[in-house]
């Protein structure tokens, strides 16, 4: 009998023991996919003005998670601020989110060392990096005028990546947006 409970109680432990590693492995919940709704994103850029996509309805959104320590994320900056310059005022905007990179002077002053012309905002408690399901930094969401994603680029992109698949988008923009 005896070593019947301990059999039980070994098969007990081993069960519960399973079942907390794969709540610890399970993958973490995807990104929203292409098509589906973008998250809410409501955030201050580093000048204090309230940004959101639902006041960007209307206009092709890039949407650019990054951190000031992240090399990869770095490197791809030049890319969109080049983006940007082209596209700006033409039914476009590019969204740096910064997320673990200190207060806000932190990320005024990396933004000014790299060159970042597009606007900046501070996610510092990492709410829109949560609803976009952020794994790793840098992650690019591009969103139509209808507020779906249409691509979501993992890691760097380059800015011949990001203006093919920014094109269709803009071609599909209102007629009221200005044109090239």
């Amino acid at each position: 009998m005896r070593t019947a409970l301990k059999l039980a109680v070994v098969a007990l432990l081993a069960l519960a023991v399973g079942r907390m590693y794969e709540r610890l492995h399970a993958p973490a919940p995807a990104a929203p996919p292409a098509g589906a709704d973008a998250p809410p994103l409501a955030l201050r850029d580093t000048t204090g003005r309230d940004v959101s996509l639902a006041g960007l309805r209307g206009k092709v959104v890039a949407v650019n998670f990054w951190a000031t320590w992240c090399g990869p994320c770095r490197q791809e900056i030049p890319d969109l601020a080049r983006v940007y310059e082209a596209h700006r005022g033409r039914c476009f905007e590019l969204l740096g989110v910064a997320e673990e990179s200190g207060g806000r002077d932190d990320v005024i002053a990396a933004a000014r060392r790299l060159g970042i012309n597009y606007p900046v905002l501070l996610d510092e408690r990492g709410v829109a990096g949560d609803a976009f399901r952020i794994p790793g930094y840098p992650r690019t969401f591009l969103i139509d005028v209808n507020g779906k994603v249409r691509n979501v680029f993992a890691g760097a992109v380059e800015r011949e990546v990001l203006e093919s698949a920014l094109a269709p988008l803009l071609a599909e923009a209102p007629a009221s947006c200005p044109r090239a």
